[in-house]
């Protein structure tokens, strides 16, 4: 909300911008409420295509919590039905990526900063879980490893695109961050999933700057932050600390 979309999903990345391809956003519905993402219902309005989707009966509003049939309720709609879509949709050179991975485990920490080397590694890992609603038969959030974060999009190696990643990193001074959207303080079931709130505030502090000289807890794979200003501590001090 305090930032400008560039776009959805899909982006290119040039010496001296990056922009967006879709000129549109694919988003998922189900349980959607204005309180808990009101960009994405304010969306839906003519103009908007919606599927799998049922209606309320005797009325004309769209059930957000129907199942009846699947769970993988979308809708698609262009960038202007955002009111802070940036036209056209190009920006600046990033100072800060932000890999999102669903950590079905409660492992990783709520947030990480990444060098170059880990950045890639964690890059062609494409660590995340598959959730209920994303994929037939899925019903619990299951581990999964997905190269690049979309295997099945990538016409070349995952090895070219982390060297690319690389490259960008050091040549544009980039901070790389590793977020986790899943569960801390345990696996599914146990710990409790993130919420986006947190998520938010993570991502802004990091945006400015607020995480830059915070303590850190060294790790192998990447460094763990201790703390993250305007994120609920508990949900930090949940998460394992090795």
């Amino acid at each position: 909300p305090n930032r400008l979309l560039i776009g959805d999903d899909e982006h290119g990345w040039t010496d001296d911008a990056v922009f967006n391809f879709e000129g549109g956003c694919y988003a998922k519905t189900i349980d959607l409420s204005e309180e808990k993402e009101p960009e994405i219902f304010r969306a839906i309005k003519p103009g908007a295509l919606v599927e799998n989707t049922s209606f309320i009966e005797g009325t004309k509003k769209i059930d957000f919590s129907s199942k009846a049939i699947t769970e993988n309720t979308r809708v698609s709609y262009p960038l202007t039905f955002i009111s802070n879509a940036l036209e056209p949709s190009i920006g600046k050179t990033p100072k800060n990526i932000f890999f999102l991975t669903a950590d079905a485990y409660g492992i990783l920490p709520p947030i990480s900063k990444l060098t170059p080397g880990q950045a890639m590694y964690q890059f062609i890992s494409g660590y995340t879980a598959k959730v209920a609603g994303t994929e037939a038969g899925v019903t619990e959030p299951k581990a999964t490893f997905s190269a690049c974060f979309g295997a099945p999009f990538l016409p070349l190696h995952p090895g070219k695109y982390a060297a690319m990643l690389g490259e960008k990193m050091k040549a544009h001074n980039v901070n790389i961050w590793l977020v986790n959207t899943g569960w801390s303080g345990g696996p599914y079931g146990v710990g409790q999933r993130m919420k986006l709130s947190y998520t938010r505030a993570m991502i802004t502090a990091a945006l400015e700057g607020k995480l830059d000289n915070v303590e850190y807890v060294a790790h192998k794979t990447f460094g763990m932050i201790k703390y993250a200003s305007g994120v609920n501590e508990e949900i930090l001090a949940a998460a394992p600390q090795v």
